[in-house]
C-alpha cells in the first residue's frame, strides 16, 4: 500500500487530484491536509511515501512551505503541485529539493505518471520545461537552508519586515505583543546570520517570498 498526502486548500482539487490518483493507480491510500500546520502534523503520525504540496496554500506561500517540509521532513519525497508555471520558480523548487513539478493544468495520465517516476526515485517535470530548468547557486541553497529553519511565525515576521512594517505594526497584525515580535525578529536574525533588518529584507528578496498581503 503506497501512502499519499494531498496538501492544498482547494477542496475541489484535492477532489480532482484524488480522483485522477484513484482511477490510475491502484494500492494507494489517500491522505488529505489543508494547510502547513496540518500537513506538518499529518506528517509527524504517518508514514507518507509522496507529499503532493500546493506552493499557496495557509502557512506555505511561495517557497516556505516546501522549505519547511524538507526541513522537518528530509526522507519524505515531496513533488510540488500549483498553479504557477515560471521556470525560474520551478527551477528554485526543483534546488531545494522537490522530486517533481506537477502543474494543476496537468492531465489525469500526466499526474499519475508523475507520481509513478516520483516513488521510482525520478525526479518529474513537464515536457514544455525541458532544457529551461536550471541549477540553483550555492548563495541560494545557502539562503534557502538558512530560511527553512524559521518557524512559520518567524516566517510571518520575515515578510512583514520586507514590506517595510515597524515592530508595533507587525504586532498589530498578527495579534501578538510588540515585545513577541522583538524575540521572532532577535531570532531570525541568529537563524539567518545578519544583524540588521536591510539584510533580512534582502534575503527575503532573493528568495522571492510573498507579501504579507497574500499570508493567512
Amino acid at each position: 500500500m503506497i501512502t499519499l498526502l494531498i496538501a492544498d486548500d482547494h477542496p475541489l482539487y484535492r477532489d480532482a487530484l484524488r480522483g485522477a490518483l484513484s482511477s490510475s493507480l491502484t494500492d494507494i491510500h489517500l491522505l488529505e491536509a489543508a494547510d502547513l500546520a496540518a500537513t506538518v502534523e499529518t506528517l509527524e503520525h504517518n508514514d507518507v511515501d509522496l507529499l503532493l504540496l500546493d506552493l499557496h496554500m495557509p502557512g506555505s506561500q511561495d517557497l516556505f512551505g516546501l522549505l519547511h517540509i524538507r526541513k522537518l521532513f528530509p526522507d519524505v519525497p515531496v513533488a510540488v503541485v500549483s498553479g504557477t508555471e515560471d521556470p525560474l520558480i520551478i527551477s528554485k523548487i526543483v534546488g531545494v529539493g522537490a522530486l517533481g513539478f506537477i502543474p494543476k493544468t496537468a492531465s489525469s495520465s500526466d499526474i499519475a505518471d508523475a507520481v509513478s517516476a516520483i516513488l521510482d526515485g525520478d525526479v518529474w517535470l513537464p515536457e514544455a520545461f525541458d532544457g529551461k530548468i536550471e541549477e540553483v547557486d550555492e548563495e541560494f541553497s545557502k539562503l534557502a537552508d538558512q530560511v527553512a529553519s524559521l518557524t512559520p511565525s518567524q516566517y510571518k515576521v520575515l515578510c512583514y519586515m520586507r514590506d517595510g512594517l515597524l515592530n508595533k505594526q507587525i504586532g498589530y497584525n498578527l495579534d501578538i505583543a510588540e515585545a513577541t515580535v522583538k524575540a521572532h525578529v532577535t531570532a531570525i536574525f541568529k537563524k539567518l546570520g545578519i544583524n540588521n533588518r536591510t539584510q533580512a529584507v534582502l534575503i527575503a528578496s532573493q528568495l522571492e517570498l510573498e507579501p504579507p498581503a497574500a499570508i493567512h
